[in-house]
């Protein structure tokens, strides 16, 4: 689903190519709060970065645990979303609130269903595209 995937950016009206490469707790990182999911957006580094609640707050709604290919596909919808609708703006990273990662979370769920658990293998650093 969102570990490859196309979208179209909305100002220049070019597809994008997005290829999931990395997750990352940031607690180690960056001292923050939250797990980083890196992709490539055509040829540069994304950053999402969601929020350590966002799996608290599920969980405790729903008694189902986020897994880290479930994590990968609300990062991946997230991003598609901001390049299709004109929010991403080059920036390398960036956070989103409990309530944004939480909508996204269950838009993924609605339209997909849960990934499947196995892990999903990141794309080498300078993928053939």
């Amino acid at each position: 689903m969102y570990e490859d995937f196309h979208a179209l950016d909305r100002w220049s009206k070019h597809p994008v190519r997005c290829l999931y490469q990395a997750l990352i707790v940031a607690i180690a990182t960056r001292h923050a709060d939250a797990v980083d999911i890196k992709f490539l957006a055509g040829d540069r580094p994304v950053w999402i970065a969601l929020p350590l609640t966002m799996w608290v707050q599920y969980e405790s709604q729903t008694g189902h645990k986020v897994s880290d290919p479930l994590a990968v596909q609300v990062a991946g919808h997230y991003l598609k979303h901001a390049i299709e609708s004109g929010l991403e703006g080059g920036r390398e990273m960036y956070s989103l609130s409990l309530r944004e990662a939480l909508e996204h979370l269950n838009a993924v769920l609605r339209d997909h269903g849960e990934p499947s658990a196995e892990p999903i293998t990141p794309w080498p650093t300078t993928p053939e595209i």
